[in-house]
């Protein structure tokens, strides 16, 4: 695709100059930089290294183009000035992929905890209703006929845009994808319409990033306050900052959670070793599922899903179906090799998540409870004591 084609639309250029080269590809990194590749020199944000001053080295790799936020050197190479490289990607890489993520209901769910569970467990209703779904997650990528290592929650956007060509080429109808805070402030999903936009929970999380809660609720926000008219938000009623979230949303409205007043009421919940029973009056009438899924937490993502399906118009028959027998890898999973003790595995990121963990956990336990954690990648250290305070009052031996 030629340069200036693929820039049609995008916001606030200030300058181009040079030629108007045939573009292969997208780069972020000048490591990564191919032959014919345009390089967009991503600014820091304070999650990641400034990329303007590798522009020499993307195009002594074979760049055609640089997008930079700054006037920078690049020689007889064509340059493109924007204010803000972020949204210029997201812009650049819808384009150069031909908009696939206007082929698929994209349902997208952010929150601190559940995003995963919910994911799955909508992927699993889309594909019980022949949606022929795709994920984006934490865990794995499914494009349809291939799987990604995950990297990032929610990639960058010329890699998000890929994997959703790869999508539609593999037959793919839609696509359910977590959603981070991470990805909201910078422009990530920045143009993609989804129809669906779950919210799960607000906890502490991220604060090394995003500095203060208000900061961190704000860019949840962000996911709510693009919907369009048509879509629908999917939020947990019983968590008070859904209150905040849909300030300023247009898109239609429903609530789940065990308020009397929620769209999707939780009447009742059990989990034990064996599942999770759990029944629900909607705007059918009643519905009893019954999951492979293990812990409390899991009602709420649960309930989530199901609202979700309804949102799509899908049959409530086919939503209990669908998430009758799904597992969800490292979300309090259980490990069998034999012996004779009890060993879940669980993501458990954050202090509430921990939390809930812990005391699902101990619920199970017929002896002792031992809680092996850790807060690895040198992210907000503030929770570190809040999560081993909570280890040391839940459990009976922690191992950090």
């Amino acid at each position: 695709m030629r340069l200036r084609k693929l820039l049609s639309g995008v916001p606030n250029v200030v300058r181009m100059r040079g030629n108007n080269p045939d573009i292969g590809g997208i780069a972020t990194h000048s490591g990564r930089v191919k032959e014919g590749d345009v390089f967009v020199a991503l600014s820091s944000d304070g999650d990641f290294a400034d990329r303007h001053p590798f522009t020499f080295q993307a195009v002594q790799a074979g760049a055609r183009a640089v997008v930079a936020e700054r006037d920078v050197d690049v020689g007889d190479t064509a340059f493109i000035q924007t204010t803000n490289t972020h949204r210029a990607l997201a812009h650049i890489a819808r384009r150069f992929y031909n908009r696939p993520c206007e082929q698929l209901k994209m349902i997208g769910v952010t929150g601190t905890n559940g995003k995963t569970s919910t994911v799955y467990l909508i992927r699993a209703v889309l594909e019980m209703a022949g949606l022929a779904p795709g994920l984006i997650g934490t865990i794995e990528h499914d494009l349809g006929t291939t799987r990604e290592i995950s990297h990032n929650s929610t990639p960058q956007a010329h890699d998000l845009h890929r994997m959703f060509r790869v999508m539609v080429d593999a037959g793919c109808r839609s696509a359910a994808m977590e959603v981070t805070s991470h990805g909201l402030a910078q422009n990530r999903v920045l143009g993609i319409d989804y129809e669906v936009a779950v919210f799960t929970n607000l906890t502490r999380d991220h604060l090394d990033y995003h500095n203060t809660p208000d900061a961190y609720l704000a860019a949840k926000a962000r996911l709510f306050d693009n919907l369009k008219p048509d879509a629908y938000a999917v939020v947990n009623t019983d968590d008070a900052a859904s209150k905040i979230l849909i300030k300023k949303c247009s898109a239609h409205l429903l609530n789940y959670g065990r308020a009397e007043d929620a769209t999707v009421r939780i009447l009742e919940g059990s989990t034990s070793q064996d599942g999770t029973r759990l029944c629900l009056q909607t705007p059918h009438g009643q519905m009893d599922l019954k999951l492979a899924l293990r812990g409390d937490f899991q009602l709420y993502n649960a309930t989530a899903a199901v609202t979700a399906g309804l949102a799509l118009e899908i049959e409530p028959d086919i939503i209990a179906d669908a998430l009758r027998d799904i597992r969800i890898p490292g979300r309090f999973e259980g490990i069998d090799c034999g012996q004779n003790f009890g060993v879940f595995v669980d993501y458990a990121h954050a202090p509430d998540g921990l939390k809930n963990v812990l005391q699902t956990a101990r619920a199970f336990a017929r002896g002792q409870l031992i809680c092996v954690f850790g807060c690895g990648g040198d992210r907000d250290k503030g929770k570190r004591p809040v999560m081993g305070g909570l280890s040391a009052r839940l459990a009976d031996l922690s191992v950090v």
